[in-house]
């Protein structure tokens, strides 16, 4: 196991509630099933139409049966949109047609309880979530209360063909691969907990997750990853790789492209020079963080360009969940000099 997925693990252990004594007896690793179930969430969560046929071939090969995945891939529709849904049930459609409809349909779902969705879904909801789900937010937006409730927890959920746990596990690998949906991976990680994911059956679907983003990933990292970068491997936390892009020896500019794997970072540092220097960072694949000390931290994605004045502590590295690649330049300057400080806490990573 790689510090990177031990670093993401600490992540998911930070956003989860404490196992039981139950739960620690349970089964501790996913079915073929569920595994099969995560794979297919986070591909059609990214998008990724070949990886989506890929990752459904091999679930229905494995005889996880049709129906199955319907209820998942119309259930992102709540987390990834509407496009995302149609797109990867067309996948499913198509595929099942090309094997000549002999797939295990599985099960139909149960005619929806009586009464109103909005109704049901709340009782839903609060069985699901442990408590009764109330705040600020719902009272400013009641509509959108109203919609979770009615659509997502009703409608959906209301489902049985497929379990709560089940679609838990679809969920928390579908929200691993949004990058601004931090928060609700948190709550849903804890939701999936609740109704009998263990700490390491959800370890296993971040690292399922991850392991989509990386296939993405070395796809749109078109300067190539190169080699881990040993030489200062000692100043982050994480694994990280150097691909040098300009020769020395026949020119003066250095360029670089670096790469983090998932929440890898570097330490503190600040690049001193008595007059120039400082440093330019373009992120060239993936998502990652930029922080000067005292200020907010930067989302970077494809194409965001950060000038680093000298003699400006910082620190940059990928975000949670995501692979990242920046070229680094080293500005010219007078005097210059790197100075590596303490590293970025697991605290400090955590908030972002």
């Amino acid at each position: 196991m790689n510090k990177t997925f031990l670093s993401l693990i600490t992540l998911s252990i930070l956003f989860s509630t404490p196992c039981s004594a139950k739960e620690a007896n349970m089964n501790s690793s996913l079915s073929v099933e569920e595994k099969s179930v995560a794979a297919v969430s986070a591909a059609a969560a990214r998008g990724n139409y070949t990886a989506l046929k890929t990752a459904l071939t091999q679930g229905l090969d494995a005889g996880v049966d049709v129906n199955t995945f319907k209820e998942i891939l119309v259930q992102l529709y709540a987390y990834g949109g509407f496009p995302a849904s149609l797109n990867s049930l067309e996948t499913l459609r198509t595929l099942v047609n090309e094997r000549g409809n002999t797939d295990k349909t599985g099960k139909e779902p149960s005619p929806l309880p009586a009464g109103k969705s909005v109704d049901f879904g709340a009782r839903n909801q609060t069985k699901l979530v442990g408590n009764e789900v109330k705040g600020d937010l719902f009272e400013f937006a009641p509509a959108i209360d109203e919609y979770l409730k009615a659509h997502l927890f009703g409608d959906i959920f209301a489902r049985d063909n497929v379990s709560w746990k089940t679609r838990e596990i679809a969920t928390i690998a579908m929200l691993a691969q949004l990058p601004h949906a931090a928060p609700q991976l948190k709550s849903h990680i804890a939701i999936g907990k609740h109704n009998g994911l263990t700490d390491s059956q959800v370890e296993e679907i971040l690292k399922i997750a991850s392991e989509r983003n990386e296939n993405d990933f070395e796809k749109q990292n078109v300067f190539g990853k190169g080699s881990p970068n040993t030489a200062y491997a000692q100043y982050f936390i994480g694994n990280s790789y150097l691909n040098p892009l300009t020769n020395p020896q026949e020119t003066t500019i250095n360029l670089s492209n670096v790469t983090f794997e998932p929440g890898t970072r570097n330490n503190w540092h600040i690049h001193h020079a008595r007059t120039g220097g400082g440093q330019i960072l373009i992120c060239t694949a993936g998502e990652g963080w930029y922080q000067e000390a005292g200020k907010d931290p930067v989302s970077l994605t494809p194409g965001t360009v950060i000038t680093i004045p000298a003699n400006v502590k910082h620190w940059h590295g990928a975000k949670a969940h995501s692979w990242f690649s920046h070229i680094a330049f080293e500005i010219p300057g007078q005097n210059t000099s790197n100075e590596w400080l303490e590293p970025v806490s697991d605290e400090e990573y955590s908030k972002l």
